[in-house]
C-alpha cells in the first residue's frame, strides 16, 4: 500500500486515508493502472474502476483483449463513443469486436 503524505481526511486523490494508509476500493489492473474508465468493445459497456469491485470482469476485458481506455480519461468521452455506465448486474450479449 502507498503511504499517506497529507493529513488530510479525504486523503490523496480523493481516496480516504486509514491509519495513515491510502485505501481504494479496487487495484487497477496493470495495464489499465492510470485509467479510471475501462470500456469493453463486446458489449459497449464502461467500467469505473474506482467504483466497480467485481475484479473478475476486468480480468477477462484485459484476457480477451478487448479492453479499451479513453483519453481523456472521462465518462463524458466514453458516452461519446457510444459506451454506456455498467452497473453490477447489468449483462449485454457479447459481440465480436469490429478493430
Amino acid at each position: 500500500m502507498e503511504a499517506a503524505i497529507s493529513s488530510s481526511t479525504s486523503g490523496v486523490g480523493g481516496c480516504p486515508d486509514v491509519g495513515g494508509y491510502r485505501v481504494t476500493p479496487m487495484d487497477h489492473h496493470p495495464k489499465f493502472e492510470h485509467s479510471r474508465f475501462i470500456g469493453d468493445k463486446r458489449t459497449q459497456l464502461v467500467y469505473d474502476l474506482d467504483e466497480w469491485d467485481d475484479r473478475s470482469i476486468i480480468d477477462e476485458i484485459v484476457a480477451d483483449g478487448v479492453g479499451l481506455s479513453f483519453g481523456p480519461d472521462t465518462l463524458a468521452e466514453a458516452r461519446n463513443r457510444g459506451y454506456s455506465l455498467a452497473k453490477p448486474g447489468s449483462r449485454r450479449r457479447h459481440r465480436k469486436p469490429r478493430a
